[in-house]
């Protein structure tokens, strides 16, 4: 042991060549860009449910917009197991330990089977409990049953969500974004045909667009369990599944409850600045949510670097490799940061030509949207700063298998900093829609702050840090 100790200090003071960073550069394009790909691919699938149920009717736009929400929401409480599998299949795989990339992936599976069995109930009554919150007897018996066969949906998304975190892990994100193109693809067409009734097919309205998703999410899951399988046959994925590993099981759970909550907290402190922004006013509340359609889709390039981050780091943390773990994080960070600048430059320099994207030219609201949107990508380009910084903190912070101290400080950040900090900008200092994108940013800072100190000065800044073989 002494000695393992002696060989991981020394190697504190070696400086790598200078090939590494590019080395780790280009692994973390290569991973970060099919990911980045395949979260706007991804996206593309509800942003299309949207527009095509607007054409065919607002009241099925309307019950869509009210189940969405209640629909992520638990997806997201569920996909923390999913997550969770991507550190620890990287740092196994970092070892060569086979057993272990299975051990993990197969109990995030029962987990998240488990998961949706107690999840999807919940969907099933979803116009009992829309009609018990006072909504529109119409909006929501059409939501009650796009819940109801989207329900049916969970369990295959968060499956997908897995095997694209055992994927990811492995380096293999090429498959992942291919894949989900052709979700997207299929998505698009089967809305196309069951919508509206064309080609033949029975027009089944909202009903269509969840059967369309169902469809995907399966086809998707499908087509990944037989990549997975073809590709990586050395981990036998699927022999003896039914065997419990309690645990691996308890690991995985442990690991990624908090993974779920910080995720659930992060959608909750958006969701209360939109209740916050339509306390302002309808004409803040539609620039809102056209400036943050705009900001999710300049987001999705740090999310999927900082995915890349959790697979390089986890597997130097796996190694005990704290240079190479080092390297990896600085590579990840200025690539983040250089995709900061350009998006920043964009929202400054060509602000109204994005917005006017998301506005009917005729709109006789249209001058005061675009002026007030402006307003608002502006905040953003301080906003995206600050949102990089903390989803590169936590995707480092997944590497080490650190999840439970990040799920606090998001929480703390977003709501006992950020949310008041919103609501005292807009409404005490009379701010209006500004002061609540600039408190957004104040608990998307604090919580960069405050996790990336945690992962530089406890994870890699001292061999102590390194987990013990």
């Amino acid at each position: 042991m002494r000695s393992y100790r002696l060989d991981v200090v020394a190697k504190l003071f070696q400086k790598p060549p200078d090939r590494s960073r590019r080395g780790e550069a280009g692994a973390l394009f290569a991973l970060g860009f099919p990911l980045a790909g395949s979260h706007l691919a991804q996206m593309s699938i509800q942003v299309s449910d949207t527009v095509m149920l607007g054409w065919y009717d607002i009241t099925s736009l309307a019950a869509a917009s009210v189940a969405g929400p209640i629909i992520f929401v638990l997806f997201i409480l569920g996909s923390g197991f999913a997550w969770a599998v991507m550190p620890m299949v990287a740092s196994a795989a970092g070892t060569a330990d086979d057993r272990q990339v299975r051990r993990v992936t197969r109990m995030a599976i029962w987990l998240s089977i488990l998961f949706s069995f107690v999840a999807m109930p919940v969907l099933f009554f979803g116009q009992s409990f829309l009609l018990s919150i006072g909504q529109e007897p119409d909006v929501s018996e059409l939501a009650g049953i796009y819940m109801a066969i989207m329900g049916l949906g969970l369990l295959p998304a968060l499956l997908t969500m897995v095997m694209k975190s055992y994927l990811s892990a492995l380096e293999l994100t090429r498959s992942i974004l291919t894949i989900t193109l052709f979700s997207s693809a299929l998505n698009i067409l089967l809305n196309y045909m069951l919508i509206f009734g064309n080609w033949g097919m029975p027009e089944l309205g909202i009903a269509g667009a969840a059967i369309a998703s169902l469809v995907g999410h399966w086809t998707g899951l499908v087509a990944l369990i037989v990549y997975a399988v073809i590709k990586t046959p050395e981990y036998t994925l699927f022999t003896n599944f039914h065997r419990p590993d309690w645990e691996a099981f308890v690991r995985v759970f442990r690991l990624g409850w908090p993974i779920g909550m910080t995720s659930l907290a992060e959608v909750a402190f958006f969701a209360a600045s939109s209740v916050m922004m339509g306390w302002v006013g309808k004409i803040a509340l539609a620039s809102h949510g056209i400036a943050l359609q705009i900001a999710s889709v300049t987001f999705m390039i740090h999310m999927g670097l900082s995915q890349a981050a959790t697979v390089r780091v986890g597997k130097a943390w796996g190694q005990s490799n704290l240079p190479l773990m080092r390297e990896a994080s600085k590579s990840a960070l200025m690539m983040s940061m250089g995709a900061v600048l350009l998006t920043v430059a964009a929202f400054l320099l060509m602000p109204q030509t994005l917005i006017s994207f998301f506005i009917d030219p005729q709109d006789p609201q249209r001058p005061v949207i675009l002026a007030t949107g402006v307003a608002f990508l502006t905040v953003a380009a301080l906003f995206q700063t600050v949102d990089a910084a903390q989803v590169m903190a936590l995707g480092m912070l997944r590497g080490v298998h650190d999840t439970r101290i990040p799920m606090v400080q998001a929480s703390v950040s977003y709501w006992l900093i950020g949310v008041p900090a919103s609501y005292i900008l807009a409404f005490v200092f009379d701010m209006g829609g500004v002061g609540i994108w600039l408190g957004l940013s104040v608990g998307l800072a604090s919580a960069g702050i405050m996790m990336q100190y945690r992962y530089w000065t406890r994870f890699a800044s001292k061999a102590s840090s390194l987990p013990r073989s």
